[in-house]
């Protein structure tokens, strides 16, 4: 089965590709000839998802899947949630933006926060999400050298080492994006079958 994954981040498409396995065939926004940075203009990550989604099938009548990812804060009020890649500025810089959550979470002694991500899946014109969760600790020095974002301060709950401190196979069990995109390969594979 061919999809367009809404994104042209290699990481990412990396991930994904190793998580839904090689019986679908990802395509990239560059693949369907999608130049346009398509827009994240809601306040809530499951409709950032769907909008980029919605483009792709609107706009090349391609099946296709779309996420959008945020790291909620407890002591932040959820923050930077849907603004996490952009948290300190549109350059979107990782480092930029952890040394912002760094400044805000000074004087806070709760350091709690969650991954969440939000899948919306366009097939045929229909639209299934899917969500994936996992919750952790914000840390105040970056260790690691894998994953990326936000990945080297946080700490997964049940683990003593950072997103960005182990391998691609060890993160893929237990990330968000991995707990949402299982049940979207799930999903899938139903489809496929039926």
């Amino acid at each position: 089965m061919e999809l367009c994954f809404a994104t042209n981040n290699t990481h990412k498409l990396t991930e994904i590709q190793a998580l839904l396995g090689q019986e679908f065939q990802l395509r990239t926004l560059r693949d369907i000839g999608c130049d346009e940075d398509i827009p994240e203009t809601h306040d809530t990550i499951a409709a950032n998802s769907r909008e980029k989604a919605e483009l792709i099938w609107e706009q090349y009548r391609v099946n296709a899947f779309a996420d959008d990812t945020g790291l909620e804060v407890y002591a932040l009020g959820g923050e930077p949630g849907v603004y996490s890649a952009r948290y300190a500025g549109p350059q979107r810089n990782a480092d930029d933006n952890m040394q912002l959550l760094w400044e805000r979470l000074a004087d806070k002694p709760d350091r709690r926060a969650r991954f969440i991500t939000i899948i919306t899946l366009v097939l045929d014109g229909r639209y299934h999400q899917f969500e994936g969760m996992v919750e952790g600790t914000i840390i105040q020095e970056k260790r690691g050298t894998h994953g990326f974002g936000y990945d080297p301060i946080f700490v997964p709950e049940g683990h003593n080492r950072t997103f960005a401190e182990m391998s691609l196979s060890e993160k893929s069990k237990l990330s968000h994006r991995a707990r949402a995109f299982a049940r979207l390969a799930e999903f899938l594979k139903i489809q496929k079958e039926g």
